[in-house]
């Protein structure tokens, strides 16, 4: 079983560059996207050649902003969006799949801000969203996936220095945030799998970052420890193109079912 997760930044614009060749290529059972910047009838519509998959989709109140979908080859047992909290729930940012054994959260976190503005309210978000996954969690196994807006150790940017405390994604609070995911027992797959790789999902437009690889690691498949011993594989998909970010995934020996 094959899953990815992919913030396309903007589905209209990823489908302008080659997203149905890069799904292909990447041959995944499920992809999860984040920040596909549509409304519903519009993620249907970019998508209506898109063949043998079941489409989900929670977009935002605000046009063309946020947004979040599932994309299956298996049609889930249940679907549901959001984690029914009001004031989080306007920006379409959580999409949850039920399957037999577990549950598939795809998930876009909100961004701090430049200049920090929306820290206070990250922080809020990182407590109720792990509330929300813990829940879950009482049923059956967790997979969540996502742009988390956040590199959790100097590892996962190019310059960590510069960075730390002073840029969002790379604040002591927002660390603290993915600390606690940790520390309630779910497993970054790609860590897990490659302790040492230096590799990067997301860039700037700015200055060439891509090409001089000054990146950062803020995508994440993150996984409940009932499922660790069947994480087969990890990966960061640099050579896809489309969008700012790059696809992620992960493999394991469940079936999806």
């Amino acid at each position: 079983m094959r899953l990815v997760s992919w913030n396309v930044n903007g589905i209209r614009a990823a489908i302008k560059k080659d997203f149905f060749a890069s799904l292909r290529a990447l041959d995944c059972d499920v992809l999860c996207l984040q920040e596909t910047k549509a409304q519903d009838d519009q993620v249907a519509e970019a998508l209506e050649e898109l063949d043998g998959y079941h489409i989900y989709t929670n977009s935002a109140v605000k046009k063309g902003y946020s947004g979040t979908s599932i994309i299956s080859r298996v049609k889930p047992t249940n679907v549901t969006l959001d984690i029914n909290i009001a004031e989080h729930d306007q920006e379409g940012r959580v999409t949850c799949a039920e399957f037999t054994d577990f549950y598939l959260v795809t998930v876009y976190t909100p961004n701090s801000g430049n200049d920090l503005r929306r820290l206070t309210y990250r922080q809020q978000w990182d407590t109720d969203f792990l509330a929300y996954i813990k829940d879950l969690e009482l049923q059956k196994p967790v997979i969540v996936c996502g742009d988390l807006n956040v590199a959790h150790k100097d590892i996962d940017l190019a310059r960590p220095k510069a960075n730390y405390n002073k840029s969002a994604g790379y604040t002591q609070q927002e660390i603290d945030g993915i600390d606690k995911l940790t520390a309630a027992g779910y497993i970054d797959a790609f860590r897990h799998m490659h302790p040492d790789t230096v590799k990067y999902s997301w860039w700037s437009y700015r200055a060439g970052a891509r090409e001089r690889n000054v990146g950062w690691r803020i995508d994440y498949f993150l996984v409940s420890p009932q499922l660790s011993t069947q994480i087969s594989g990890a990966g960061i998909h640099n050579d896809i193109h489309g969008s700012d970010h790059c696809p992620v995934s992960v493999e394991l020996s469940a079936t999806l079912r």
